[in-house]
Formats: C-alpha cells, structure tokens, sequence
C-alpha cells in the first residue's frame, strides 16, 4: 500500500500530465486550422511535432482508465459499485460539458461554424446533449467534443471490465477488447478513422484497458516499482513517433488504430513511473506549481478552447495577418494565453464546484458557509477600519 505521500504524489503528477496534454491539443488546433489540407497538410515541415494531436487525445483515455483504477487496484480491484460510480461520473464530467455546449452553440451560429459540415442543428442539441455523438452524427458545435461521446462509453464499460480483471487476470482483459481491433485493422487497412466518425468507443477501448493494467503498478512488488519506467517508456515511444514524423500526417491517420495500439503501451509506462516517482525529476516537474495549475483545470481547457481557437484564426487574424504561417504565430499569441485564461474563469463556475463537492446538498452547504464567512467578515470591517483610525 502507497504511504500518503505517495498518494499525493501520484495525484498530483496525473494532473500535470494531464494539462500537457491538454495544452497540446490546443497547439495541435492552432497548428490544423491554420494550415488547409489536413492530412495532408500546408504547414512548414518543421512544425510537423504538432501533428499529434489524436495521440494527446489517445493518452488522455490511457490516463482516464489509469486513475480510475487505481482506488479498485488497492481493493482487489472493486469498486464502491457501479451506482456510486457512475453517479461520480456524471456529477465530475455532464455539467462543465453542458456548459461547454452551450458555449459552443452560440459561438457556432454567431461567430464561426464548428465545421465545414454546416452549422449545428436540434438534431446537435439532443445527440451532443445526451453525449451519444460516439453513436449517432449531427453536426457538431464543437469538433473536440467527439472523444467526451467516447470517453463517455468507456465509462459504462468501467465496472465490466473490472470485473474482467477481478475475475481472471490482465492478460484476459487486455486480450477481449484488443484482439478484435487487430482484427479489424488486419482486415481494413485502408480504414482512414479521424475524429468525427461513430463507434470509436470498441477501437479505442484497448488503451483505455492499457491504462487500467497499468494501476497494477500501485499495488506491486517493490521490485516491479523500481523498474527504470520512465526509460522503458521513452524506448517504446520513439520507434512510433519516428514513424510517424518520416512516414508523415496522411500516412499516420490512415493508420490511426494501428498507432494507438503501439502507441498505449509508451503511455501505460510514462504513468507507471510517475505513479512510483521515478525519475524523480520528472515528477518534480509536473507537480511544480504552474504545471499542476494547469492540470486542475485541463478538462475546461479541453472543452471550450476550440471554439475560441477557430475564432480567432477565421475571424480576428484574417484582419491582421496574412495566411499561413503569420496566422499561426498570431493564433498562438493570442488564442493560446486567452484559452487558457477563459478556461480557468471557466473552470472556476462550472468545472471545480463539482470537483470540491459530492453533491448538490454539499455545494449548497459550502455556498451558505462562504457567504456567512464573508458577510460576517464584512461586518466587522467597518467597525476595524473605524478603531484603526482612531
């Protein structure tokens, strides 16, 4: 069992990693949209370390099926039930998306589309509303919202998949849900599976199991803990990065499952060395105040910085800036710092009341007790201020 400070720490290196990533699917947006003919894309080869962003995507479901396991993990992997889980899930996930929908809608039919598929329509409003975009098309209000449909089924899934793991072994988890997508590539190797289309959810189901076997680490032998993680996890990534970088962007998303399996693995060990504090440079470095500031946050910043981005390049720059690579340094200095800004005020309404709080009865309580605290605090002001002064 992990002492409290090692508790701590893993939480707070997850959050870290957890804003990196979201601060590159806001890099990789600024990187897309300013540049047309994705995949095959304009932009200048040397920016070409912006073009994964599904793989940022790819790692947040990786590091979605890593935390949550982690509490099963140390309980013989089972949950408080699936109720209770499910209940959390919601109260953590649907309002601070709600809120990002409707965000998203205004700014779609007032300021920019969300795509080039046409304006969101009621067929958006319900299929986006009841997060089923992973199962039904409409178009979308906002283009990053496709993985919260996925991540959404993942979450279904959850206490079927622990009970795979409690049941049998890792081997017969990893093996039911990643066998049939080797399958599946094997058979459609032409497949081009980007963002937007339905049914994900069965392909990207085997990185979200990476990330749950994962957790295993927490509850493993000392020996197994102070395996060099981070180097293994660096030795598996290279080799998928490097091919993607040489065999470029319209190669790399014709084969975007492929990738994710090759990829998941690189993954499940960069959170494993974190999780046991290794190097300990790197957990350092994403618990260090700004990185994990930014982690606290990151859902809010993955949720609205879309819509933010796209109005910045197609409707401010185009009256500053030429096109090309001047929007995407225009893009950066304004839509980057103001995204992350509006996603902290963002985050302070919608996101961390939930996060702070279990249910509506606890926020109401907590909101009465801050109110009491500072209208008392405002009493007595006058009469301090007073005494002061005389």
């Amino acid at each position: 069992m992990a002492s409290g400070a090692q508790v701590r720490r893993q939480v707070l290196g997850l959050d870290g990693l957890r804003g990196l990533a979201a601060l590159y699917v806001v890099l990789f947006h600024c990187w897309l949209y300013t540049f047309p003919g994705y995949p095959d894309s304009s932009a200048p080869p040397w920016l070409d370390m912006l073009m994964f962003g599904r793989l940022a995507v790819v790692f947040f479901l990786v590091l979605s099926g890593f935390s949550l396991a982690i509490s099963p993990a140390r309980h013989g992997w089972r949950s408080d039930g699936v109720a209770q889980f499910l209940r959390r899930r919601a109260w953590r996930i649907l309002p601070p998306y709600w809120a990002a929908l409707a965000m998203s809608l205004i700014i779609s039919w007032f300021v920019v589309p969300a795509s080039h598929f046409g304006e969101p329509t009621g067929a958006s409003i319900a299929v986006y509303g009841l997060v089923a975009q992973d199962m039904f098309a409409a178009p979308t209000p906002n283009g990053a919202f496709w993985s919260i449909g996925v991540e959404a089924e993942l979450y279904l899934l959850f206490p079927l998949l622990l009970f795979v793991r409690r049941r049998w072994n890792a081997t017969i988890l990893a093996a039911c849900v990643t066998l049939p997508v080797i399958a599946g590539v094997l058979m459609a190797a032409d497949a081009s599976p980007v963002e937007g289309d339905n049914w994900l959810a069965p392909h990207l189901a085997p990185v979200f199991v990476a990330g749950m076997v994962g957790a295993g680490v927490v509850v493993a032998s000392d020996r197994v803990q102070r395996l060099p993680w981070g180097w293994f996890a660096v030795l598996a990534a290279i080799p998928v990065l490097v091919l993607g970088v040489v065999q470029g962007s319209v190669w790399t998303v014709d084969h975007y499952f492929g990738i994710d399996l090759a990829i998941a693995p690189a993954m499940t060990m960069l959170l494993a060395a974190v999780a046991t504090g290794r190097p300990a440079i790197l957990v350092r470095f994403l618990t260090a105040r700004p990185i994990h500031s930014l982690g606290s946050f990151s859902y809010s910043l993955y949720l609205i910085h879309l819509p933010l981005v796209m109005a910045v390049i197609r409707r401010v720059a185009p009256h500053f800036v030429s096109s090309g690579l001047p929007t995407f340094w225009f893009t950066l200095t304004l839509a980057l710092p103001v995204s992350v800004l509006a996603a902290w005020l963002f985050s302070q309404i919608f996101e961390m009341p939930f996060k702070r709080n279990r249910s509506w009865k606890s926020m109401i309580a907590t909101s009465r007790s801050q109110w009491s605290g500072r209208s008392a605090t405002d009493l007595r002001r006058p009469y301090e201020g007073n005494s002061g002064q005389n």
